[in-house]
């Protein structure tokens, strides 16, 4: 008998092994997904209402339906291909529809306020659906939005009054909101939870079940669950072959998971192929920190930095190029104009955090210190504000302050570029 017990240990220990050394994103999915690519059939959908709505459109009679149609089905299509010019062209088409009936709708101020935030004006949408609430607005618009407003400008105690008023069991809009709060709240199980829960209760929408299954997919990289993230980023590029949100997160999970920069860099090359937005770039910056490339990693750098600071997209990009300034293009005076400025757009723990850190990289210790304590301490922080507290302590001499920031940042290591990583590993070695 024990010769059997031993057979069975070593086939388990062998298959624990096998798995344990299997890869996340294999070669061959990877070619098959690029060589097989086609246009997703929601996107051709799209485009054909598109051409419709426009059609429709009489510009000597101005209205607001099928404008209104039109500008939401490009807004649709900057979501496909991330062309930020279908937003811009969309806010046109809104603000006309405003001129047209002298403000007196509240449908284009709830459109501007929704566009308003896609761009990261924050500020903005809040005044926008001010407008919105006095011309008078359903509900349902009114607790979303209040919402979505609330949260982004973090004012966390109201944004949670109007989330509980939206609460319903079977509500996609609610769960994919909770999920949010329970995120920013620290409880990260609830919030893969119930983003999870958001995706069942899609009303038999791939669109929207993808995108509610693409933010649960990185969540668990934020969890540390490689394996769960690119399972499910995979079930979100079957429901659309157009999600590249999910494709560069792949290529993330073989970058950081599997250790391999080459598949990582094939993933993130093809969707600089396909989408129009600075985030691929981003993503080859970070590829060639993994692959130890230094001479890459600052072209790839300053590539991303003269897209993503284009005046097109306004505040979008402030914390990757924050992160860029203040490391491999060493300009913390920079980094300190864009972490100020977005102050103005929304201050929360974690924009304060930013201020924080590029006022220290600019040697303004002591001014840095005071916004910690006044803004920072004691607030919730993602990994990597935790991360930029840490090294500020680590140089204002609080080396116990320092350590505690670190192992907190250890949390959410997947959350960092490749070499914010290594440095926060060699923090905690130390």
């Amino acid at each position: 008998m024990k010769y059997v017990i031993g057979a069975v240990l070593l086939a388990t220990l062998f298959v624990s092994c096998k798995n344990k050394n299997a890869k996340i994103v294999s070669e061959a999915y990877t070619d098959s997904l690029i060589g097989n690519y086609t246009l997703s059939k929601a996107a051709e959908i799209n485009d054909k209402d598109i051409q419709f709505w426009k059609s429709r459109i009489d510009p000597k009679n101005p209205r607001q339906v099928n404008e209104s149609k039109y500008a939401s089905a490009l807004i649709s299509r900057f979501h496909f291909f991330g062309d930020i010019n279908d937003v811009k062209r969309a806010d046109s088409i809104y603000n006309a529809v405003n001129k047209t009936y002298n403000n007196t709708l509240a449908g284009p101020f709830v459109a501007l306020t929704s566009t308003a935030m896609l761009q990261h004006h924050f500020s903005k949408a809040d005044s926008l659906f001010e407008k919105a609430q006095k011309l008078g607005v359903d509900k349902f618009t009114l607790n979303t939005l209040t919402f979505d407003v609330n949260f982004e400008l973090g004012r966390y105690n109201a944004a949670g009054i109007f989330l509980n008023r939206m609460k319903r069991d079977k509500d996609y809009s609610y769960f994919f909101r909770r999920s949010k709060y329970d995120h920013f709240s620290g409880t990260i199980d609830s919030a893969i939870s119930a983003m999870t829960k958001g995706a069942s209760l899609s009303e038999k929408s791939p669109y929207l079940e993808g995108i509610a299954l693409s933010n649960a997919a990185d969540l668990n990289i934020h969890a540390g669950d490689l394996q769960k993230a690119g399972d499910l980023y995979k079930q979100c590029i079957k429901l659309n072959s157009a999600d590249f949100h999910s494709i560069l997160g792949l290529g993330w999970v073989a970058l950081v998971g599997d250790k391999n920069d080459t598949l990582a860099e094939k993933l993130f090359k093809f969707v600089l192929t396909k989408n129009k937005l600075p985030d691929p770039l981003y993503k080859l910056y970070q590829m060639a920190q993994q692959r130890g490339d230094k001479t890459l990693e600052k072209k790839y750098a300053v590539d991303f930095i003269a897209k993503a600071t284009d005046t097109v997209y306004g505040r979008m990009y402030n914390k990757y190029t924050i992160e860029i300034y203040t490391g491999i293009l060493n300009n913390p005076v920079q980094a300190e104009a864009l972490a100020k400025d977005e102050l103005t757009n929304r201050a929360t723990p974690q924009t304060w955090a930013w201020y924080a850190y590029t006022l220290f990289e600019d040697n303004k210790h002591d001014e840095a210190y005071k916004v910690f304590e006044q803004h920072v301490s004691g607030q919730p922080l993602e990994g990597l504000e935790l991360y930029y507290m840490g090294k500020m302590m680590k140089g204002l001499g609080k080396g116990y302050n320092a350590g505690e920031f670190f192992k907190a940042a250890k949390k959410n290591q997947y959350d960092l570029s490749p070499a914010l990583e290594k440095d926060l590993e060699k923090n905690l070695e130390e």
